[in-house]
């Protein structure tokens, strides 16, 4: 739990109050709607917010972000010299507006017995109303707003653009809640567009395209895991049919479907959602969960050789096998126990596996100990004398119309799922007695007698003298000999495994400060290079998205904050089946070295990440209480690593912004407060001036917009235009307005701040991270770095440490790994010595 202080108990002195921000990885859009058409952004936006209202009114969905729109607003746009001249000031102009635009209620007025409701209406409802507010001067003259200002029905400046496949489009960021149902969600999204959205609500030549469609892997993977179950059902039923027939078999494979059938039940009790961790687990243990139902049933099935009468063999067979059923699923369950109390970010990610596995091998427990011996009593028939090869043409034929008319019924029901698997059993009941069964025949009399008698020599060959110590004595040694290979020629260490990338993002990262139409260009600049790598028409690309501003960051939480030197190009691959064994590493390669040189841009090529947020493969954290000597030995350690060329290494980029241009007025304070201002006072006139002040809100229908007052753009960007601006305040001595210029009071000095400063545990820290290329692991490429800067000299006060990204990660994980062995070592002697009371029995297993 995370504990915050009272707001009382922070400093109440500090510049901006402190944000707590709650961090939901289910924050990331499942799906992007980008729409297109030859309308103009305005109408284009209308068209988004009719989507987003429709999208939003989704329980599975938290917001809907819109990116690449105009956003409109009332602009008054002030001229400084007409206002100075007319003797007006902007807190004139402010109160004016704002007094106008109201609509009050004043109560109720009885008339002729009703009680009517008195409203006094001023709302705006032209933007052009504005413009004939009247306002008096200092020296009492009348003046129009429209004598001072020009009133325009506009839009901000754009602060965000996006395109599809080198179209301009509107892109919609659709994020679902936290715990809902992804697929559902899809479903929903895509039925809205498609049947009320597209030729209904937008006109037939808009355009409307979805992109990274997170469910499609989803559903991929619960179709992989349905057909892994249903081929798993087929092996073991196949293998099976060559040892205890086809009934007995039949029986033990349905204890895979049976056993996650259980184990779906339990989930929703302890607040599992089908994710795909969970379908990982299900895949991982369908090839134990059988190993119980097996013995049950092939104890019955011998058992049954000598007692008749079915219940009882029953009853024997899996009270025999009960304890050792028992014990050797708690062994094989011994490894997971630990692993439900992983720690950390990785633990929570992870914690869906053992939990689900140990889960479906208790399911399987029951379906062995309960299901399978009432199957046995039920079905199972003494096959063992006067075994008929003859196949009964008037049997199979009843069990044809049975199976068909059962599938037949099933797909009018529109159960689809169940009529192939009515159509499948029948189809494997043919295969048995057509083909497999005299093959099974000649298998258990021919084939199968004679592997066992060539095992039982091989025992009795390892078992004569002193052949049993030189056996165990090789082992021994082959188990060490084991470890001196694997440190002769040691394997690479991968946190997780290197994956195909269903899609990879290249970041454009300029200066901070620059304008976001100049980062649209350079944008532009690397979507083509992009596209000159893939080509046209590439099979295995879906899509080449780019963001700029807005949806741009690398940092999945920045939400939908606007970065006017960022940018992003996003290539989207269609799924693993449809690119007929074409690899996407290296097409991002190949990518990572067409974007470089482009001057002024650091630009960063990654893949996707699809395990826990880990941070960089490669994270140097550099730390120190002095700022001046820290920024200086980081910017040292950084050149001092680029000049080395380290193999593995992209691009070292640090998140300590030194440059960011700023333009400072200092004030004349003493000359100020001699005047009577203060420098709050010109803070807010110069803040009014340039960024513009929102006094009130035009309404139209149900929308609100801006209604904002700021000087002309041809005054604003001007600094010299603003050193003339002037301060209006009140001679405290005459009681007379006065005005004096800011340039009496304050100079303006161009100059570069820091753009921010991180701290960890109070200290003062930079990073610098990098992914790390393919063909390199990050455990080599971190260890070659250790190795290099033990070479670099720094100022005491300054600690560089690998630590806050993938590396600690994993250095925890290995920690508790190693932790979990040991006790789950310890979990299994503990069961196998209380079931054999014995410790050298239990070392032998």
């Amino acid at each position: 739990m995370l504990w915050i202080k009272p707001k009382t108990n922070l400093p109440n002195d500090l510049p901006t109050q402190p944000n707590v921000m709650d961090i939901d990885l289910s924050e990331i859009p499942i799906v992007y709607l980008n729409i297109s058409g030859n309308y103009d952004l305005a109408r284009l936006k209308k068209f988004a917010e009719d989507a987003q209202d429709r999208i939003e009114e989704l329980p599975e969905i938290t917001r809907v972000d819109i990116v690449g729109a105009l956003e409109r607003e009332i602009q008054v746009n002030v001229d400084m010299y007409k206002m100075q001249a007319a003797g007006v000031t902007m807190s004139d102009l402010e109160r004016a507006i704002a007094s106008e635009n109201v609509t009050v209620s004043a109560g109720n007025v009885p008339v002729d017995g009703m009680k009517r409701s008195l409203r006094v209406r001023g709302q705006f409802t032209d933007p052009r109303q504005i413009e004939n507010i009247v306002l008096h001067s200092t020296s009492g003259a009348i003046v129009y707003i429209k004598d001072v200002a020009q009133v325009v029905d506009s839009f901000k400046e754009q602060e965000s653009f996006a395109r599809l496949n080198n179209q301009n489009v509107i892109t919609l960021n659709v994020v679902k809640k936290s715990g809902k149902n992804l697929l559902d969600a899809s479903d929903k999204i895509k039925n809205i567009v498609d049947n009320d959205l597209r030729n209904k609500v937008f006109p037939p030549d808009l355009k409307v395209t979805l992109t990274g469609d997170q469910s499609r892997y989803t559903r991929s993977t619960l179709e992989e895991l349905n057909n892994t179950i249903i081929i798993g059902f087929i092996l073991v039923t196949i293998i099976l049919m060559f040892f205890m027939g086809f009934g007995n078999a039949f029986f033990v494979g349905l204890s895979v479907p049976l056993s996650i059938f259980i184990a779906y039940m339990v989930m929703p009790g302890i607040g599992f959602t089908m994710n795909m961790m969970v379908m990982f687990s299900f895949i991982f243990a369908l090839g134990i969960i059988v190993d119980d139902a097996i013995v049950v049933i092939e104890n019955t099935h011998r058992i049954h050789r000598y007692e008749t009468n079915i219940v009882k063999a029953a009853k024997q067979a899996a009270g025999e096998v009960f304890l050792p059923i028992f014990s050797g699923t708690l062994t094989t369950l011994a490894p997971f126990f630990p692993l439900a109390f992983w720690p950390g970010i990785v633990g929570k990610f992870m914690y869906f596996m053992p939990v689900t596995i140990i889960i479906t091998l208790f399911a399987s427990l029951f379906v062995a100990y309960i299901i399978n011996p009432v199957f046995a009593v039920t079905f199972m028939k003494h096959e063992y004398e006067n075994v008929n090869l003859k196949v009964e043409r008037k049997q199979i034929l009843t069990k044809m119309v049975i199976f068909i008319a059962s599938a037949l019924i099933f797909y009018l029901l529109g159960w689809v799922g169940m009529g192939n698997l009515m159509i499948f059993v029948l189809l494997l009941i043919l295969f048995y007695y057509y083909i497999l069964r005299r093959t099974i025949y000649n298998f258990q009399t021919k084939l199968w007698p004679s592997i066992m008698r060539g095992y039982e020599k091989t025992l009795r060959y390892f078992m004569r003298g002193r052949r049993p110590y030189h056996l165990l004595w090789s082992i021994i040694g082959l188990f060490f000999f084991s470890f001196i290979l694997v440190g002769i020629k040691s394997p690479k260490v991968l946190f997780f495994p290197d994956n195909q990338p269903n899609e990879f993002f290249v970041y454009i990262k300029m200066p901070v400060g620059t304008d976001q139409k100049v980062t649209d260009s350079i944008t532009s600049i690397v979507e083509k290079k992009v596209f000159g790598v893939l080509g046209k028409n590439n099979p295995v690309v879906e899509s080449v998205i780019s963001n700029v501003s807005v949806g741009a960051s690398s940092n999945t939480f920045s939400g939908n904050q606007a970065q006017s030197n960022l940018g992003k190009v996003t290539v989207n691959f269609v799924e693993h089946k449809y690119r007929h064994g074409i690899k996407t590493n290296p097409i991002m390669d190949k990518v990572r070295e067409a974007v470089k040189g482009i001057p002024g841009a650091e630009i960063i090529v990654e893949k996707e990440k699809n395990g826990p947020p880990t941070g960089k493969p490669i994270n140097i954290e550099i730390s120190g209480e002095n700022l001046p000597i820290l920024v200086n030995d980081a910017n040292r350690y950084k050149k001092y690593l680029d000049s080395l060329q380290i193999p593995g290494v992209e691009r070292l980029k640090s998140d300590f912004e030194l440059n960011k241009p700023e333009i400072v007025i200092d004030i004349d304070r003493e000359r100020a407060n001699r005047e009577g201002i203060s420098t709050g006072q010109i803070a807010l006139e110069v803040r009014a001036a340039v960024f513009g002040k929102e006094v009130s809100k035009y309404k139209e229908n149900e929308d609100e917009y801006e209604i904002n007052i700021r000087y002309v753009k041809e005054q604003r960007e001007n600094i010299n235009r603003l050193l003339d601006l002037k301060i209006t305040y009140r001679d405290m001595n005459t009681g007379t307005l006065r005005q004096i210029p800011l340039s009496s009071v304050a100079r303006i000095d161009y100059s570069n701040t820091y753009g921010g400063i991180n701290r960890k545990d109070m200290k003062r820290m930079i990073t610098l991270s990098s992914e790390v290329l393919s063909g390199y692991t990050a455990n080599e490429v971190v260890a070659n770095i250790k190795r290099i800067t033990k070479n670099f000299k720094k100022d005491d006060s300054v600690q560089i440490s690998f630590s806050g990204g993938e590396q600690e990660k994993q250095d925890e994980t290995t920690s508790f790994l190693g932790k979990a062995m040991m006790i789950a070592i310890g979990l299994i002697f503990f069961i196998l010595i209380s079931q054999f009371n014995s410790i050298s029995k239990a070392f032998i297993i």
